[in-house]
């Protein structure tokens, strides 16, 4: 009988550091058995801006996840965005000796290899190479070419790349913590793992988490991702509008974006007012409901807007009939829904967690849609059953690829 294993996830945001524990047995499934949530510090905008701060969140994030689920945390899955990720999308080819030739797994590898064989600055690093399908002697559309009989392989693929500094300090924080890293993983693909659906992923959709610091896109097709892009607006631009129109402090105006705000004003008529914190001690101030809900509106509204720029500029707009699946903190947002449709045309849904069991009444929303799908990244890769491997701060990014090619055959053998 399988033993059960642990999987560890730390999402390491702009807002909050939340570290998870997954217990997946042998039968495969998945428990979360321990959590720890608390504001994140040194981190702008997806990105480290200060490496004792942030290892300091990861370290008491760690340290409450470890009581709950009484364990030590040594390894993690360990989330990653910002303004400096790029993605692209590549093919690689491998030929084979005139004969019958049966493709391999080893084959498979080397046509991915040569999909990674493409100009990469000196600066920018590898964080994923995802096989988005293959084609054998011509024929597209082939999901799982090992066994097949062939003379040419080719594999289309999609590469996500980041700033190796970046890339750098961030790893430095967790190892900083005492936590080697199993594995970097874009936002939007832990999040994914979470929220969509197979039917979802097959049709065309976009996935669109609204975080903190970014606004994480994902467009998915015909099974696989095709687009990924990290904008540097998110929730914490609402917060500080609150605060700035309103001259009110920034963690009032955060509690009142959580309890009060709504992206539809006329909703409101008068509005009313409500009583916030001010700068004054122990002398709050009043504000008015309507006009929280207009500023709201409008910051909402610049960020959905880049939203559909972002996808026309995928070149993938006509391929989404799934539509949107909104998902990430300022997902909660009421009324974003209904204002999301109505400015990108297109069904949209809001993401919850799904997937695993244990602590669902707590991770059970948007704001760790993320945080649960690095969890279940990790559950998904056969090649994680192995012993844990550091993930290095400089160099090729080869072992990611090896990663990325093991959890595909991986999905294919289930």
């Amino acid at each position: 009988m399988a033993r059960d294993r642990i999987i560890v996830g730390i999402d390491i945001g702009t807002t909050k550091t939340c570290t998870l524990v997954g217990e997946l047995s042998g039968d495969g499934h998945l428990s979360i058995t321990g959590y720890g949530i608390g504001p994140s510090q040194g981190m702008r905008r997806g990105m480290v801006v200060n490496i004792d701060e942030v290892t300091t969140a990861v370290m008491k994030a760690t340290a409450r996840a470890e009581r709950l689920a009484r364990c030590k945390i040594e390894t993690a899955y360990v989330s990653i965005a910002g303004s400096h990720i790029a993605s692209e999308n590549s093919r690689g080819a491998v030929t084979f000796p005139p004969g019958a030739h049966e493709i391999t797994p080893a084959d498979v590898q080397r046509a991915v290899e040569s999909a990674r064989a493409m100009p990469l600055a000196a600066d920018r690093e590898i964080i994923h190479l995802v096989p988005r399908g293959f084609i054998v002697d011509g024929q597209d559309g082939v999901r799982d070419p090992v066994g097949m009989a062939g003379h040419r392989l080719e594999v289309e693929a999609h590469i996500v790349t980041g700033a190796v500094a970046t890339i750098h300090n961030l790893i430095k924080c967790v190892h900083r913590a005492g936590i080697e890293v199993d594995d970097l993983v874009l936002q939007p693909l832990a999040s994914a793992e979470a929220v969509l659906t197979d039917v979802e992923r097959e049709l065309g959709v976009v996935l669109v988490d609204i975080g903190g610091g970014t606004t994480d896109v994902a467009v998915f097709i015909q099974g696989s991702v095709w687009y990924t892009a990290v904008l540097p607006l998110g929730g914490n631009n609402i917060t500080h509008d609150l605060a700035v129109g309103l001259r009110i402090p920034t963690e009032a105006a955060e509690e009142l974006k959580l309890t009060h705000a709504t992206v539809h004003p006329e909703e409101l008529g008068q509005g009313g007012t409500v009583e916030v914190e001010s700068f004054e001690p122990g002398v709050p101030q009043v504000v008015d409901r309507r006009q929280v809900a207009e500023i709201v509106l409008a910051r909402v509204e610049e960020i959905l807007e880049h939203v559909a720029t972002e996808i026309r500029k995928s070149g993938y707009w006509g391929l989404i009939p799934a539509g949107i699946v909104l998902t990430g903190g300022t997902a909660e947002l009421r009324g974003l829904p209904a204002l999301a449709q109505r400015i990108l045309g297109m069904p949209v849904r809001v993401g919850l967690p799904r997937g695993f069991d244990g602590l669902s009444d707590i991770l059970s929303r948007p704001a760790f849609a993320t945080s649960v799908g690095l969890v279940l990244w990790g559950a998904g890769n056969p090649v994680h059953a192995r012993p844990p491997r550091r993930v290095p701060a400089l160099g090729s990014g080869l072992a990611g690829v090896v990663r990325q090619l093991g959890r595909l055959l991986g999905a294919f053998a289930v």
